[in-house]
C-alpha cells in the first residue's frame, strides 16, 4: 500500500462524519402509514423539500423516508462546494431559448445567498465561510478553456465575475504553475455534514416525521413501499440521487458516480503561509478530469474528484471506502498544485456517489396526473442545486393542490425535463470508464504538448457521453 493510502483512515462514511460525529439515529416506520406528501431520501433534496413546504403550509402532514440515516449520502461526504453551478444549462439554453437558462442560472446565484441565510436564521453552525469560487489554469490548453469559459459565464448574465492572470491569482492562492484563473462571488465553503445534520433537526422542529433506517424498495402512485409497511400520500417524492438506482424500475435512470476525497492533517501555520489561500475560496481547476478542493475551517486541505468512476451494475460503495489506489492519485494532486505539501500526511479518504442523467442535466419534476415527483441529476453541484430544486418541488406542489399559482421557480427550464435511460450493462460501465480514462489522457497529454488547443481525446469523450 501506498504511503499516502497507509496513513490515511478509509471510509467510515466521510471524514465529515469521523470529525463531528455519527448521528443518534431515528426509529424506523412503525407500520403502514399515511400523510400528505412523503419524501423518499433524507439528504439536502428531501430535507430542503420538506423544510420549505412545511414552512409554506404548515398543516400538511409530511414524512420523511431514508434508508440509513440523513446525509448518508452524497450530501454528508461531498467536498462542501456551496456554488452556483447547474449541469445542463447550456442544453436548456438549446431547448427553451438563451434568455430561460439565464433565469436559471439567476436562480442559482440567488440559491447560494438562501443557503447562507437560511442556515443564519437556523442557527446552523456549518463552517459557513463565503469566499466564492476560484477556478485555476495551470497549462496553456487549460487557459484557453478558462478564458472561454470565462465569456460563456458572463453571457449568463454573471457580470460580477472576474479573470486573472498568474500574478493575480497567485495572491490569493499560490497553485505551482498557474497561469491565470476565473472567481465568482457565487460559492461558500462549508461542513457538509453540519448542515444536514442542523437541516434535519430543524425540519423535525417544524413538525416534519423523519423515520430512518426505512429503505424504500418501490414508488408507485401515492405509495412508498418499505420492508415495515407503506406510507400512502397524494404526492410521493423521490430525493433520492445517487442511490435512485436502488429502487424497483429505476436501475437506469440515473447512473450513480463515483467521486472520491481526501483530507489532511492540519497544516502549520508556516505550511499556509506557502500555499496562501487566505480568503478560503473553493478551488477547482480547467482539467478534463477536475479536481475539486476546499481550506477546511480547522486548517485542512480537502481536496476530491474521479477516481473508479463506476461499479459494474449500478453498485454503490460500502460506507465509504475508496480504493487505495484513489487516495494516492488524490494525493498526487496535491502535490502537483502545492509541492510544498508533499510531506503532509493523508488523514482521511472516502467516496461517495452522485446522479448523472444520460443527458447530463439536472432536473425537478411533477407528474400531476400521479402525484409523483422527483428531483436530482445533478451531477455533483448538487449542495446549492438541491436547494434550488427543493423550493421548485414546493412550488410544484403547492400549485398542484391549488394553494398557488405558476412561479418563477416552477417555470424554468429545468422543470419536467425528460431523459432518456442509461444503456443496458456491460455498455455503461465500458462507456464511463473508457470515457474518464480519455479524459485523463488528455490531461496528460496537455501537460506535455503545452498546446492551448484542448486534446481531441476529450472532444472524443464528450461525444461519447453525451454532453454536448
Amino acid at each position: 500500500m501506498s504511503s499516502a493510502a497507509s496513513s490515511a483512515v478509509n471510509g467510515g462514511v466521510s471524514f465529515w462524519y469521523a470529525d463531528d460525529g455519527l448521528p443518534a439515529q431515528r426509529e424506523p416506520l412503525p407500520g403502514d402509514a399515511s400523510a400528505d406528501v412523503v419524501i423518499v431520501g433524507g439528504g439536502y433534496t428531501g430535507l430542503w423539500t420538506a423544510y420549505y413546504l412545511k414552512k409554506a403550509a404548515p398543516f400538511l402532514r409530511i414524512t420523511v423516508l431514508e434508508q440509513k440515516f440523513c446525509g448518508y449520502g452524497a450530501s454528508g461526504r461531498n467536498g462542501g462546494w456551496l456554488y452556483n453551478g447547474v449541469a445542463g444549462r447550456d442544453r436548456y439554453a438549446k431547448l427553451h431559448g438563451h434568455q430561460a437558462a439565464v433565469r436559471l442560472q439567476t436562480a442559482m446565484n440567488e440559491t447560494v445567498a438562501e443557503v447562507v441565510r437560511v442556515t443564519q436564521d437556523e442557527g446552523i453552525k456549518a463552517d459557513v465561510h463565503v469566499g466564492g469560487v476560484l477556478e485555476v489554469a495551470y497549462t496553456p490548453a487549460q487557459l484557453a478553456r478558462l478564458k472561454a469559459f470565462h465569456e460563456h459565464e458572463l453571457s449568463y448574465g454573471e457580470k460580477d465575475r472576474e479573470l486573472y492572470g498568474a500574478r493575480e491569482t497567485a495572491r490569493r492562492v499560490r497553485v505551482a504553475d498557474v497561469v491565470g484563473s476565473t472567481w465568482t462571488p457565487h460559492g461558500a465553503r462549508l461542513h457538509p455534514v453540519k448542515l444536514v445534520k442542523g437541516l434535519a433537526a430543524a425540519v423535525e422542529a417544524l413538525g416534519v416525521t423523519i423515520h430512518e433506517l426505512t429503505p424504500v424498495t418501490e414508488i408507485r402512485p401515492k405509495h412508498a413501499v418499505t420492508p415495515y409497511g407503506t406510507v400512502r400520500a397524494p404526492y410521493v417524492l423521490r430525493c433520492t440521487e445517487g442511490f435512485t438506482a436502488s429502487l424497483k424500475g429505476q436501475r437506469r435512470t440515473w447512473l450513480p458516480m463515483n467521486s472520491s476525497m481526501i483530507v489532511t492533517e492540519p497544516l502549520t501555520d508556516e505550511q499556509w503561509a506557502g500555499v496562501g489561500w487566505e480568503g478560503c475560496e473553493t478551488l477547482g481547476d480547467m482539467a478534463h478530469a477536475y479536481m475539486y478542493a476546499q481550506r477546511t475551517a480547522d486548517g485542512r486541505i480537502a481536496l476530491g474528484g474521479r477516481g473508479v468512476p463506476y461499479r459494474f451494475g449500478s453498485r454503490t460503495d460500502n460506507d465509504g471506502r475508496t480504493q487505495p489506489a484513489t487516495i494516492e492519485a488524490l494525493h498526487d494532486i496535491l502535490v502537483r498544485f502545492f509541492p510544498s505539501l508533499a510531506g503532509v500526511k493523508v488523514a482521511h479518504g472516502w467516496s461517495g456517489v452522485l446522479g448523472v442523467p444520460r443527458d447530463w442535466c439536472a432536473t425537478v419534476t411533477l407528474d400531476r396526473s400521479t402525484g409523483l415527483g422527483w428531483a436530482g441529476g445533478y451531477v455533483g453541484s448538487g449542495v446549492a442545486t438541491a436547494n434550488l430544486a427543493a423550493r421548485t418541488l414546493r412550488d410544484l406542489v403547492q400549485q398542484d393542490s391549488g394553494q398557488s399559482g405558476a412561479t418563477g421557480l416552477s417555470t424554468l427550464p429545468w422543470v419536467n425535463h425528460r431523459v432518456r435511460k442509461w444503456e443496458p450493462e456491460p455498455l455503461r460501465w465500458l462507456g464511463v470508464h473508457g470515457m474518464y480514462a480519455t479524459y485523463r489522457a488528455a490531461d496528460r497529454r496537455e501537460r506535455t504538448t503545452h498546446s492551448t488547443d484542448s486534446s481531441r481525446l476529450a472532444q472524443l469523450a464528450d461525444r461519447v457521453a453525451g454532453r454536448h
